[in-house]
């Protein structure tokens, strides 16, 4: 058994109890949002997948009843537990070897133990399925189909590296265009498409779960730890009316079936599972309905769940890209330009998912729930306008992670678009 957490720094190897019971879909509402002008704020729903902007307004904790779920026993045989502190890689570095050898040094040397690698990405990309009965999925042109990981995860394996495989879900342009009967659909029958023009799977239909899990278990074979399923959710750009789905309260119980079901897949062959959700499906029940993300219902069946809390993604007080005219108000907190503050939007962001997890716990007592392992910002984000962003080196990315720890969690995961953490001298926070 590889022991992940000698190296130093680590703190401590747990093991959980994880919940197999699967409890009747349903939504479960646990908190309230107060909005403060940001209903018509610019870019609050975006399909970039760093574009999760939480809501110009203040969540307040309810008394309403969370599911009871009863513990049930040890499933054996998966990954040791790991505190996670890793760093997301995209495709495009994959063939770059001396810069993944230098992120693997980077890795083995700093406080960093994880790395996770994108098996299929937001777009469409999916390793080469050996399974013939998905052929007719199959990207036809190979720059649609991403490399065998099988060498990287040996490698990682070899220094000692928790490895995680990153699954973009429902967001597909690509097989939509291969099986299109399998897409969300317009109430007309054509193929509906977001506002980027990016077509969507249907949650709804199960043979795209089976799709999903295929690659899902291809991952496994290739010997990666914990699958992490991103975009698993709906939409929330675009013509949201002109599609062909049920009510939007059924998106909640079909995500969590979904969820469900790949934890059981996954649970199967060893691999341990986590969810990315947009850090506002913890603070506001509206967004959390659209989204089809219900953080109770996904607490129960996960080994972590990580909200993506980009600060410059936040409303801000001035005009253009996700501007409102007067910022975020988070945990109490107004914070005018939040890609300024990252410590304290990550840290109040995190106060919101403390209760969410306390809440559960107290009504479900003995019951092992999700580690909390946020995504935190790794990107510079010009995009916004002048004095709204800055420059993300070694102290934000610093105090991205005490925000983290002082928030009471222990876990978190870096997103840059690019991939450039050794840019800008932000490797250095991952020094002690």
């Amino acid at each position: 058994m590889r022991n992940y957490n000698s190296k130093k720094n680590r703190k401590k190897n747990k093991v959980p109890v994880f919940s197999i019971v699967i409890v009747a879909a349903f939504v479960i509402t646990t908190v309230i949002l107060f909005m403060q002008g940001m209903a018509g704020a610019p870019g609050r729903f975006g399909d970039d997948p760093d574009d999760d902007q939480p809501p110009n307004g203040d969540l307040v904790v309810t008394p309403t009843p969370t599911p009871t779920i009863e513990p049930t026993p040890f499933i054996p045989n998966l990954p040791p537990r790991v505190e996670v502190r890793g760093i997301w890689v995209g495709v495009e570095h994959y063939g770059n070897s001396t810069y993944m050898n230098e992120l693997f040094d980077l890795i083995e040397n700093s406080i960093l133990n994880t790395m996770v690698l994108d098996i299929k990405n937001e777009e469409g990309q999916v390793i080469h399925l050996t399974n013939d009965d998905f052929a007719a999925w199959r990207p036809e042109r190979a720059e649609n189909v991403l490399p065998d990981h099988t060498a990287t995860v040996a490698e990682l394996k070899s220094r000692d590296i928790y490895t995680i495989a990153r699954l973009a879900c429902f967001k597909d342009p690509i097989g939509t265009v291969r099986q299109p009967q399998n897409a969300v659909r317009n109430r007309n029958g054509n193929v509906w498409s977001d506002n980027a023009g990016v077509r969507w799977l249907n949650p709804f239909i199960k043979e795209n779960w089976e799709y999903l899990a295929e690659i899902a278990l291809e991952a496994a074979r290739m010997g990666f730890d914990e699958i992490q399923l991103d975009f698993v959710r709906f939409a929330v750009g675009g013509a949201l009316s002109d599609r062909d789905l049920p009510n939007a309260d059924e998106f909640a119980p079909i995500i969590t079936e979904f969820v469900s079901f790949m934890r059981d897949t996954l649970r199967g062959v060893g691999v341990r599972i986590s969810v990315d959700i947009f850090a506002i499906a913890g603070l506001s029940t509206t967004d959390s309905r659209l989204l089809g993300q219900n953080v109770q219902s996904l607490l129960p069946l996960v080994d972590a769940i990580s909200p993506m809390i980009y600060p410059s993604h936040f409303a801000h007080e001035g005009r253009g890209a996700h501007g409102n005219g007067s910022g975020s108000l988070i945990n109490g907190v107004l914070f005018p330009r939040p890609a300024l503050d990252p410590h304290g939007v990550i840290y109040n962001t995190l106060q919101h998912y403390r209760r969410h997890v306390d809440l559960f716990t107290s009504n479900n007592p003995g019951v092992d729930v999700a580690e909390i392992r946020p995504y935190l910002q790794g990107s510079n984000d010009d995009f916004l306008p002048e004095g709204f962003w800055m420059v993300y080196g070694p102290d934000e990315y610093a105090a991205q992670i005490q925000a983290v720890y002082d928030a009471g969690f222990t876990e978190w995961l870096f997103w840059a678009h690019r991939g450039n953490y050794l840019a800008f001298d932000r490797y250095q926070a991952f020094f002690p």
